[in-house]
């Protein structure tokens, strides 16, 4: 993936750059090669670059102090969560100041009247319903990477998760958010009761991949628990079978809380990896319903009746929390386990659901074409396909092989009616694929959206666009004040 040149202006005054973030914030600048080293890539490693200096904040103010700074001396800014994205969101330059939020970890409010919680952006998501599980609430979006993922990754990607399918993604749980401009102003947007009149910014900012702004608060709605949930587990002799019956259920008007895909390699890896005690099959559903014992039995009827139509060769309806957690333990252990059959690339392309069948196949020809496995595991119920591309680091030519093979995935699912990303974002990733989903027109007016949340172009500006799309605006940060030092 090419990333521009740093910018030399900045290299140069490098030690003026330092000198003055060590005076705005003491003791949380990072800038020593060695350490800045465990910032210089995310979840896709394949792609690193060390930082310029990592800043770590602990408050709104420390974040717009920073802000204003970098803005007046014209120095490129590259927020971080939790360092979770697969698409090299938060992959540094060499110019860049990394600020993470790594600090920003505290709940500020919960108000069960009003169904929120406020939390700072550094908070992880599983921790978000850790803080009210004992009040009988929950946060509903739940990425694979929960356990370490923090809410402001989420909010610039707009996360989904297993359960996204009945509960909705980020954005459909985010009333509001506090956000800091690259110029240290600080914005309310949304609140207690969501957006307010007038234009939907808080549904900009989601998903905004941090282009827009550093969001350093959340405000989030929280839900009751269930009264209770059962997955059933269905084994397919073909992922197009499989796919078939997920379309099935969405048209009968079904909406289950989750239902979760995985073929073959998968299953076999997951197998080896964690022993869930899945069958041996060549794809698998696992449904969950939630409910009173009635309304599970009810809904589990009616998915039972529609499966038994694609012939499966099991139905394993769980009986037990036991059972349950081991229908899941598979599919919440498969991208770990994928790791025992080499390196891979795990793509975020989505689809309607009724093009599942023809897309699985079309992914299989491609998968034969390029020479290179592909395992599929992804969120069947909204058509968020995941698929992993299994390659070898070690072998030269095979990652650009893997690249292309990826490049031609997503482009189907574009073909289809779909789009380039569910969950994990564009970044750098997909960067040079917005063309494919967009025409100049439609890429030209998301870039004079970042005209003016971000006039110099300062912020993750690498990502996102085409680099010969946006080359004019981030050359603006060459017009920087004559005595910035």
């Amino acid at each position: 993936m090419q990333m521009p040149p740093p910018d030399a202006s900045v290299l140069s005054r490098r030690q003026a750059i330092l000198a003055a973030l060590q005076s705005a914030l003491p003791g949380a600048v990072i800038d020593d090669p060695a350490e800045t080293r465990a910032y210089e890539c995310d979840a896709l490693s394949a792609y690193r670059c060390p930082p310029l200096a990592v800043v770590l904040p602990r408050s709104t103010e420390e974040v717009s102090r920073l802000l204003r700074l970098c803005h007046d001396l014209r120095v490129p800014v590259v927020p971080r969560g939790a360092g979770t994205s697969l698409a090299g969101g938060s992959m540094p330059s060499q110019d860049a100041v990394v600020i993470g939020l790594s600090r920003m970890t505290e709940v500020l409010e919960i108000a069960l009247g009003d169904r929120m919680i406020r939390v700072q952006a550094g908070r992880t998501n599983l921790s978000v319903s850790g803080a009210v599980e004992s009040l009988g609430f929950f946060y509903a979006p739940d990425p694979s990477s929960q356990l370490a993922c923090a809410i402001g990754g989420n909010i610039a990607m707009n996360s989904g998760g297993a359960h996204c399918l009945k509960y909705g993604v980020t954005t459909n749980n985010l009333l509001g958010v506090t956000l800091v401009l690259m110029d240290g102003s600080v914005v309310e947007l949304g609140g207690p009761t969501g957006e307010g009149p007038g234009l939907d910014l808080l549904g900009v900012v989601c998903g905004s991949e941090g282009q827009l702004g550093i969001v350093t608060e959340a405000t989030l709605r929280i839900l009751p628990r269930p009264a209770g949930a059962r997955p059933v587990l269905v084994g397919f002799d073909s992922s197009e079978t499989a796919g078939a019956c997920v379309a099935a259920i969405i048209r009968a008007g079904i909406i289950p809380v989750a239902i979760e895909f995985m073929d073959s390699p998968c299953i076999r890896a997951t197998e080896a990896y964690a022993q869930p005690g899945y069958p041996d099959c060549e794809a698998l559903l696992i449904i969950e319903v939630e409910g009173t014992p009635p309304e599970i039995d009810e809904q589990l009827s009616l998915i039972r009746d529609i499966a038994l139509r694609f012939d499966p060769v099991e139905f394993r309806e769980s009986r037990s929390e036991d059972e349950s957690r081991r229908i899941w333990l598979g599919r919440k252990s498969a991208f770990g386990a994928m790791g025992q059959m080499g390196d891979y690339i795990c793509l975020d392309g989505t689809i309607p659901v009724t093009s599942l069948p023809s897309v699985l196949a079309g992914i299989g020809d491609l998968s034969r074409q390029y020479g290179l496995a592909v395992a599929n595991v992804f969120h069947a119920g909204d058509g968020n396909m995941h698929p992993l591309i299994i390659y070898d680091a070690n072998t030269a030519g095979d990652l650009d092989r893997a690249e292309a093979l990826g490049a031609d995935i997503l482009r189907l699912c574009v073909e289809v009616g779909g789009c380039l990303t569910g969950e994990h974002g564009v970044g750098i990733e997909k960067r040079d694929l917005m063309s494919v989903q967009f025409d100049p027109p439609d890429l030209e007016a998301q870039m004079r959206v970042k005209d003016v949340f971000d006039p110099h172009w300062l912020l993750n500006a690498a990502k996102v666009f085409p680099l010969d799309v946006s080359a004019p605006r981030r050359d603006r940060r060459l017009n920087r004040p004559a005595d910035a030092a």
